[in-house]
Protein backbone atom coordinates (compact mmCIF):
# COMPACT_ATOMS: atom_id res chain seq x y z
CA UNK A 1 0.00 0.00 0.00
CA UNK A 2 1.18 3.26 -1.35
CA UNK A 3 3.98 1.94 -3.74
CA UNK A 4 3.56 1.63 -7.24
CA UNK A 5 0.94 -0.04 -9.16
CA UNK A 6 2.01 -3.12 -10.34
CA UNK A 7 1.15 -2.60 -14.08
CA UNK A 8 1.62 -5.29 -16.56
CA UNK A 9 2.37 -5.32 -20.40
CA UNK A 10 -1.39 -5.41 -22.24
CA UNK A 11 -2.72 -3.47 -19.33
CA UNK A 12 -5.52 -0.79 -20.30
CA UNK A 13 -5.43 2.60 -18.35
CA UNK A 14 -8.49 4.17 -18.41
CA UNK A 15 -9.98 2.33 -20.85
CA UNK A 16 -8.01 3.88 -23.81
CA UNK A 17 -4.31 3.21 -23.30
CA UNK A 18 -2.74 -0.03 -23.74
CA UNK A 19 0.50 -0.89 -21.74
CA UNK A 20 3.09 -1.83 -24.75
CA UNK A 21 6.51 -1.69 -22.08
CA UNK A 22 8.46 -0.22 -19.12
CA UNK A 23 10.44 2.58 -20.24
CA UNK A 24 12.04 3.25 -16.89
CA UNK A 25 11.16 4.24 -13.53
CA UNK A 26 12.05 6.78 -10.52
CA UNK A 27 11.56 7.58 -7.19
CA UNK A 28 8.04 8.52 -7.54
CA UNK A 29 6.76 7.26 -10.93
CA UNK A 30 6.74 4.18 -13.48
CA UNK A 31 7.12 5.08 -17.10
CA UNK A 32 4.83 3.39 -19.79
CA UNK A 33 5.31 3.13 -23.72
CA UNK A 34 1.01 2.81 -24.47
CA UNK A 35 -0.97 2.68 -27.36
CA UNK A 36 -3.54 4.94 -27.52
CA UNK A 37 -6.01 3.17 -29.49
CA UNK A 38 -8.48 5.82 -29.52
CA UNK A 39 -6.37 7.77 -31.87
CA UNK A 40 -3.81 4.64 -32.60
CA UNK A 41 -0.71 7.35 -31.48
CA UNK A 42 1.72 6.09 -28.79
CA UNK A 43 2.88 8.13 -25.55
CA UNK A 44 4.29 7.93 -22.19
CA UNK A 45 2.42 7.29 -19.20
CA UNK A 46 3.37 8.10 -15.95
CA UNK A 47 2.13 6.10 -13.52
CA UNK A 48 2.77 7.81 -9.36
CA UNK A 49 2.94 5.77 -6.27
CA UNK A 50 -0.43 6.11 -4.67
CA UNK A 51 1.11 7.18 -0.81
CA UNK A 52 -0.83 10.28 -0.28
CA UNK A 53 2.52 12.92 -0.67
CA UNK A 54 3.27 11.18 -4.06
CA UNK A 55 -0.41 12.20 -4.87
CA UNK A 56 -0.41 15.72 -3.81
CA UNK A 57 3.32 16.26 -5.68
CA UNK A 58 1.53 14.55 -8.67
CA UNK A 59 -1.47 17.40 -8.21
CA UNK A 60 1.45 20.22 -8.40
CA UNK A 61 2.81 18.68 -11.49
CA UNK A 62 -0.42 18.41 -12.95
CA UNK A 63 -0.85 22.16 -12.47
CA UNK A 64 2.33 23.21 -13.82
CA UNK A 65 2.10 20.89 -17.12
CA UNK A 66 -1.52 22.65 -18.07
CA UNK A 67 0.23 25.96 -17.45
CA UNK A 68 3.10 25.05 -19.87
CA UNK A 69 0.35 23.85 -22.23
CA UNK A 70 -1.87 26.88 -22.01
CA UNK A 71 1.13 29.15 -22.30
CA UNK A 72 2.14 26.77 -25.41
CA UNK A 73 -0.63 28.81 -27.59
CA UNK A 74 0.97 31.87 -26.96
CA UNK A 75 4.59 31.59 -27.84
CA UNK A 76 6.16 28.58 -29.96
CA UNK A 77 8.99 28.40 -27.45
CA UNK A 78 6.61 26.17 -25.56
CA UNK A 79 7.69 23.43 -28.22
CA UNK A 80 10.97 22.81 -26.74
CA UNK A 81 8.89 21.29 -23.85
CA UNK A 82 7.43 18.18 -23.45
CA UNK A 83 3.65 18.35 -23.16
CA UNK A 84 0.58 17.02 -21.14
CA UNK A 85 -1.77 15.13 -23.32
CA UNK A 86 -4.04 14.12 -20.80
CA UNK A 87 -4.43 13.09 -16.86
CA UNK A 88 -6.38 10.64 -14.77
CA UNK A 89 -7.17 9.00 -11.84
CA UNK A 90 -7.18 5.51 -11.33
CA UNK A 91 -7.42 2.61 -8.55
CA UNK A 92 -5.15 -0.04 -8.20
CA UNK A 93 -4.26 -2.47 -5.64
CA UNK A 94 -1.97 -0.33 -4.11
CA UNK A 95 -4.20 2.86 -3.77
CA UNK A 96 -5.14 5.72 -5.40
CA UNK A 97 -2.83 6.46 -8.24
CA UNK A 98 -2.28 9.70 -10.50
CA UNK A 99 -1.71 8.91 -14.10
CA UNK A 100 -0.21 11.43 -16.13
CA UNK A 101 0.61 11.21 -20.20
CA UNK A 102 3.18 12.92 -22.48
CA UNK A 103 4.07 13.10 -25.83
CA UNK A 104 6.78 10.15 -26.25
CA UNK A 105 7.15 8.24 -29.19
CA UNK A 106 10.10 6.88 -28.33
CA UNK A 107 11.29 6.77 -31.68
CA UNK A 108 8.68 4.66 -33.16
CA UNK A 109 6.85 6.09 -36.14
CA UNK A 110 5.63 3.41 -37.71
CA UNK A 111 3.55 4.02 -41.03
CA UNK A 112 0.05 4.52 -40.83
CA UNK A 113 0.26 6.98 -37.93
CA UNK A 114 -1.29 10.04 -38.39
CA UNK A 115 1.18 13.34 -38.92
CA UNK A 116 1.36 14.38 -35.17
CA UNK A 117 2.83 10.84 -34.04
CA UNK A 118 5.72 11.18 -36.48
CA UNK A 119 6.11 14.60 -36.17
CA UNK A 120 6.20 14.41 -32.55
CA UNK A 121 8.58 10.44 -32.31
CA UNK A 122 10.59 11.18 -29.35
CA UNK A 123 13.21 9.34 -28.60
CA UNK A 124 15.82 8.26 -25.85
CA UNK A 125 17.22 10.89 -23.64
CA UNK A 126 20.94 12.61 -23.89
CA UNK A 127 22.52 10.53 -21.16
CA UNK A 128 21.47 7.50 -23.42
CA UNK A 129 23.34 9.36 -26.29
CA UNK A 130 26.28 10.19 -24.40
CA UNK A 131 26.22 6.65 -23.05
CA UNK A 132 26.42 5.33 -26.49
CA UNK A 133 29.23 7.85 -27.69
CA UNK A 134 32.82 5.94 -27.32
CA UNK A 135 34.15 9.92 -28.19
CA UNK A 136 35.18 12.51 -25.06
CA UNK A 137 31.96 14.60 -25.20
CA UNK A 138 29.81 15.16 -28.25
CA UNK A 139 30.32 17.19 -31.60
CA UNK A 140 30.34 20.65 -30.47
CA UNK A 141 27.79 22.18 -33.00
CA UNK A 142 25.42 19.72 -32.25
CA UNK A 143 26.51 20.72 -28.36
CA UNK A 144 25.93 24.16 -29.56
CA UNK A 145 22.67 23.77 -31.15
CA UNK A 146 20.80 21.26 -28.09
CA UNK A 147 21.95 24.22 -25.81
CA UNK A 148 20.20 26.95 -27.73
CA UNK A 149 17.07 25.15 -27.60
CA UNK A 150 17.35 23.99 -23.81
CA UNK A 151 17.88 27.55 -23.18
CA UNK A 152 14.81 28.54 -25.19
CA UNK A 153 12.93 26.27 -22.88
CA UNK A 154 13.90 27.99 -19.88
CA UNK A 155 13.31 31.41 -21.47
CA UNK A 156 9.88 29.95 -21.97
CA UNK A 157 9.13 27.85 -18.52
CA UNK A 158 10.55 31.16 -16.53
CA UNK A 159 9.51 34.62 -18.23
CA UNK A 160 5.99 32.69 -19.44
CA UNK A 161 5.15 30.37 -16.72
CA UNK A 162 7.28 31.19 -14.06
CA UNK A 163 8.30 27.94 -13.33
CA UNK A 164 11.77 27.08 -12.37
CA UNK A 165 12.52 23.49 -13.51
CA UNK A 166 14.91 22.55 -10.74
CA UNK A 167 16.31 19.26 -12.55
CA UNK A 168 18.00 20.08 -15.63
CA UNK A 169 20.06 17.07 -16.41
CA UNK A 170 21.22 14.75 -18.96
CA UNK A 171 18.09 12.50 -18.47
CA UNK A 172 15.72 14.97 -18.39
CA UNK A 173 16.65 16.26 -21.95
CA UNK A 174 14.85 14.37 -24.57
CA UNK A 175 16.05 13.54 -28.13
CA UNK A 176 12.92 15.09 -30.79
CA UNK A 177 13.18 13.60 -34.30
CA UNK A 178 11.39 15.09 -36.60
CA UNK A 179 9.85 12.54 -39.71
CA UNK A 180 12.72 9.87 -39.58
CA UNK A 181 15.44 11.76 -38.84
CA UNK A 182 15.58 10.27 -35.22
CA UNK A 183 14.91 6.84 -36.54
CA UNK A 184 17.94 6.30 -38.56
CA UNK A 185 20.14 6.36 -35.49
CA UNK A 186 18.15 4.20 -33.50
CA UNK A 187 17.45 0.36 -33.58
CA UNK A 188 15.24 -0.61 -36.49
CA UNK A 189 12.35 -2.48 -33.95
CA UNK A 190 11.05 -1.32 -31.15
CA UNK A 191 10.97 -4.81 -29.41
CA UNK A 192 10.44 -3.68 -25.61
CA UNK A 193 11.83 -6.97 -24.15
CA UNK A 194 15.05 -6.88 -26.05
CA UNK A 195 15.73 -3.32 -25.34
CA UNK A 196 18.17 -3.72 -22.36
CA UNK A 197 21.32 -2.68 -24.80
CA UNK A 198 20.13 -0.32 -27.41
CA UNK A 199 22.78 0.77 -29.90
CA UNK A 200 22.63 3.52 -32.43
CA UNK A 201 22.40 1.93 -36.15
CA UNK A 202 24.19 2.06 -38.70
CA UNK A 203 27.08 0.49 -40.66
CA UNK A 204 29.88 -1.11 -39.44
CA UNK A 205 30.95 -2.42 -36.16
CA UNK A 206 32.07 0.62 -34.65
CA UNK A 207 29.82 2.69 -32.72
CA UNK A 208 32.34 5.51 -33.47
CA UNK A 209 31.69 5.17 -37.29
CA UNK A 210 28.36 4.92 -37.31
CA UNK A 211 27.75 8.36 -35.22
CA UNK A 212 27.50 10.69 -38.53
CA UNK A 213 27.50 14.55 -37.19
CA UNK A 214 24.68 14.83 -40.22
CA UNK A 215 22.29 12.74 -38.62
CA UNK A 216 23.29 14.76 -34.96
CA UNK A 217 22.38 18.00 -36.16
CA UNK A 218 19.18 16.85 -38.09
CA UNK A 219 18.02 15.70 -34.27
CA UNK A 220 16.28 18.55 -31.81
CA UNK A 221 15.93 18.02 -27.84
CA UNK A 222 12.75 19.04 -25.57
CA UNK A 223 12.98 19.33 -21.71
CA UNK A 224 11.23 16.52 -20.05
CA UNK A 225 10.21 16.08 -16.62
CA UNK A 226 8.06 18.36 -14.40
CA UNK A 227 7.84 16.52 -11.53
CA UNK A 228 10.60 18.55 -9.26
CA UNK A 229 9.28 22.20 -10.74
CA UNK A 230 8.22 24.56 -8.97
CA UNK A 231 6.23 28.36 -9.32
CA UNK A 232 9.17 31.06 -9.18
CA UNK A 233 7.18 32.67 -6.60
CA UNK A 234 6.12 29.64 -4.59
CA UNK A 235 9.23 27.35 -3.96
CA UNK A 236 8.01 23.71 -2.98
CA UNK A 237 11.57 22.59 -1.14
CA UNK A 238 14.72 23.88 -0.05
CA UNK A 239 16.29 20.90 -1.51
CA UNK A 240 15.82 21.02 -5.19
CA UNK A 241 18.42 19.32 -8.21
CA UNK A 242 20.27 16.22 -8.81
CA UNK A 243 23.66 16.62 -7.31
CA UNK A 244 26.48 17.51 -9.84
CA UNK A 245 24.36 20.00 -11.22
CA UNK A 246 22.88 21.87 -8.01
CA UNK A 247 23.70 25.55 -7.63
CA UNK A 248 25.64 27.34 -5.26
CA UNK A 249 22.44 29.26 -3.28
CA UNK A 250 20.62 25.60 -3.04
CA UNK A 251 23.43 24.15 -1.32
CA UNK A 252 24.15 26.73 0.78
CA UNK A 253 20.92 26.36 1.95
CA UNK A 254 19.64 29.97 0.68
CA UNK A 255 16.83 31.47 -1.32
CA UNK A 256 16.64 30.47 -4.60
CA UNK A 257 15.04 31.87 -8.50
CA UNK A 258 15.24 30.98 -11.88
CA UNK A 259 18.83 31.26 -12.18
CA UNK A 260 18.88 27.73 -10.99
CA UNK A 261 18.51 26.34 -14.08
CA UNK A 262 20.99 28.40 -15.96
CA UNK A 263 23.86 26.92 -13.51
CA UNK A 264 22.95 23.52 -14.17
CA UNK A 265 22.35 24.00 -17.79
CA UNK A 266 26.20 25.43 -17.35
CA UNK A 267 27.09 21.97 -15.96
CA UNK A 268 25.15 20.12 -18.36
CA UNK A 269 27.24 22.17 -21.24
CA UNK A 270 30.77 20.90 -20.11
CA UNK A 271 29.12 17.43 -19.96
CA UNK A 272 27.62 17.76 -23.08
CA UNK A 273 31.01 19.03 -24.33
CA UNK A 274 33.83 16.63 -22.21
CA UNK A 275 32.15 13.64 -21.36
CA UNK A 276 32.89 14.17 -18.08
CA UNK A 277 30.97 15.94 -14.86
CA UNK A 278 32.11 19.09 -14.46
CA UNK A 279 31.66 18.69 -10.70
CA UNK A 280 31.89 15.20 -9.02
CA UNK A 281 31.99 15.93 -5.21
CA UNK A 282 32.30 13.05 -2.57
CA UNK A 283 32.07 13.11 1.03
CA UNK A 284 34.88 12.58 3.99
CA UNK A 285 35.08 11.89 6.92
CA UNK A 286 34.71 15.29 8.22
CA UNK A 287 32.38 17.15 5.40
CA UNK A 288 29.42 16.11 3.49
CA UNK A 289 29.02 15.83 -0.11
CA UNK A 290 27.53 19.29 -0.39
CA UNK A 291 30.62 21.03 1.40
CA UNK A 292 32.96 19.36 -1.20
CA UNK A 293 30.44 20.73 -3.77
CA UNK A 294 31.21 24.18 -2.33
CA UNK A 295 35.25 23.61 -2.21
CA UNK A 296 34.81 22.43 -5.53
CA UNK A 297 33.41 24.90 -6.83
CA UNK A 298 35.51 27.75 -4.97
CA UNK A 299 38.49 25.82 -6.79
CA UNK A 300 37.43 26.12 -10.03
CA UNK A 301 35.53 29.73 -9.71
CA UNK A 302 37.02 31.37 -7.20
CA UNK A 303 36.19 32.99 -3.32
CA UNK A 304 32.38 33.13 -2.74
CA UNK A 305 31.45 36.69 -2.37
CA UNK A 306 31.47 37.16 1.50
CA UNK A 307 27.71 38.47 1.54
CA UNK A 308 27.07 35.00 0.47
CA UNK A 309 29.78 32.64 2.19
CA UNK A 310 28.65 34.52 5.10
CA UNK A 311 24.98 33.85 4.85
CA UNK A 312 26.01 29.68 4.74
CA UNK A 313 24.79 28.39 8.46
CA UNK A 314 28.22 26.16 8.30
CA UNK A 315 29.94 29.16 7.08
CA UNK A 316 31.56 29.81 10.81
CA UNK A 317 33.18 25.30 10.20
CA UNK A 318 34.41 25.98 6.97
CA UNK A 319 35.48 30.06 6.58
CA UNK A 320 37.78 32.15 8.39
CA UNK A 321 36.89 35.48 9.02
CA UNK A 322 39.00 37.11 5.94
CA UNK A 323 36.75 34.51 3.90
Amino acid sequence: TGGRHPAREGEVFNTRYQALCKLGRGAFATVWLCQDMRRKKQVAVKVLKSREGFAEAAQDEVTLLRCVSSMKKKDRAGENIVCLLDDFRMIGENGFHILLLECCSRGSAKPGLDLESRRMALGPSLRWLMGNCPAQGLPLPFVKKSLQQVLAGLRFLHQRCRIIHADIKPENVLLYGRDQSLQRLLPDTLNCGQRTDLRLKGPGGDLGNRLEESDLMSIEVKIADLGSACWTYKPFSKEIQTQPYRALEVLLGLDYGTPVDIWSTGCLAFEMATGECLFDPQPGKYFSRDDDHVARIIELLGRIPPQIAFSWNKSTKFFSRPG
